[in-house]
């Protein structure tokens, strides 16, 4: 059965007082399909629009309960979209229990509300659940595939999570939301508040939604992992002194290889030609990633590749932060697509 055609009796009905919220920029027809994914969920949706160009609210205004543009004279967060979002749900219904965020180029799982919900309810000391998130079309490029492999991961307890989650409504009320200043990793972060407080994080062994990354080419690729280098830097920077701080060693790692393991090699070089060797290290270093992989993983040498240069594009993220830090400027969004 299509998750738009679902009844209020065959999903979790709004006894549970869930309600959703949608953000999105330029997301066409891959918005259109989050929506209905919703189901009965459309008529407590919101969607955040940051500034769309495509008609992406107009047609979003037929398919949820409201449609909140951003002011543009702020810039654009994923974060701020999402507090925005999760202010006027709760203004509109009060007695929200429990909200659903879900990004526009994502597809709800018509069972995923019924398994988290009950989880939550459960589960008294857990803040925020969320599931498999997985590409949409993980067959159509690399860059896709990948994608697909980082959603992946371990049912239980965890120390961060992604952008699709259910959470508490209480609880984003007492941590005031996002951090609306951070152009990403704000998910993470957040994660980082609730575990000083208290709160866990779990991921289900559930199906929760259907990502389209939409990625064809390298160069946005290179962007993705630009924005991950900055978001590593940042949010390890804020929270350099919280014992449940994250990322420092990704942090590390990229400054290593695409940082001082290059400038080892030019300064080795100047004393002696052999130096040059020390490039061997990256093939190296790929092909032990590619053999920590199960052996009937496909792609896999293409997949270590591929981590091994992203160290490069992540350290111009972390080098952007810093220099906007030392400089006080605010860095704008990093959009891939």
């Amino acid at each position: 059965m299509k998750p738009d055609t679902l009844s209020l009796e065959e999903s979790t009905d709004l006894r549970h007082d869930v309600g959703i919220v949608i953000i999105g920029r330029n997301e066409g027809e891959r918005l259109i399909n989050c929506l209905r994914s919703l189901g009965p969920y459309r008529k407590r949706a919101i969607y955040v629009d940051s500034a769309s160009s495509d008609g992406s609210a107009q047609a979003a205004a037929h398919l949820c309960a409201k449609v909140l543009p951003l002011d543009l004279t702020t810039p654009f967060t994923a974060a701020r979209a999402r507090n925005a979002g999760f202010d006027a749900l709760v203004q509109l219904w009060p007695q929200t229990t429990f909200v659903q965020f879900i990004d526009g180029d994502c597809e709800l799982d018509c069972g995923w509300i019924n398994a988290a919900v009950a989880f939550l309810s459960a589960r008294e000391d857990v803040a925020l659940v969320f599931g498999r998130r997985r590409e949409r079309y993980p067959d159509r490029t690399l860059f896709n595939a990948m994608c697909d492999r980082e959603w992946d991961g371990k049912p239980g307890e965890v120390v961060e999570c992604g952008g699709d989650i259910l959470a508490r409504a209480s609880v984003m009320r007492e941590l005031g939301g996002y951090s609306s200043h951070l152009i990403a990793g704000e998910e993470p972060e957040l994660c980082i508040r609730l575990r000083e407080r208290g709160w866990k994080i779990w991921r289900l062994p559930a199906e929760m939604t259907r990502h389209d990354a939409n990625m064809s080419r390298v160069s946005q690729w290179w962007l993705r992992s630009v924005r991950c280098g900055h978001a590593y830097a940042q949010v390890s920077y804020l929270h350099r002194k919280s014992p449940f701080r994250i990322w420092t060693r990704n942090v590390r790692r990229a400054v290593f290889w695409a940082g001082v393991l290059p400038l080892a090699t030019i300064m080795g070089t100047l004393l002696h030609p052999a130096a040059i060797g020390l490039l061997l290290v990256y093939p190296l270093q790929s092909l032990r990633m590619a053999q920590r992989m199960a052996p009937a993983t496909s792609n896999r040498w293409s997949y270590a590749t591929f981590d091994v240069l992203g160290k490069f594009a992540e350290l111009q993220g972390i080098t952007q932060f810093h220099m906007n830090r030392l400089s006080n400027r605010q860095q704008r969004i990093i959009e891939y697509k």
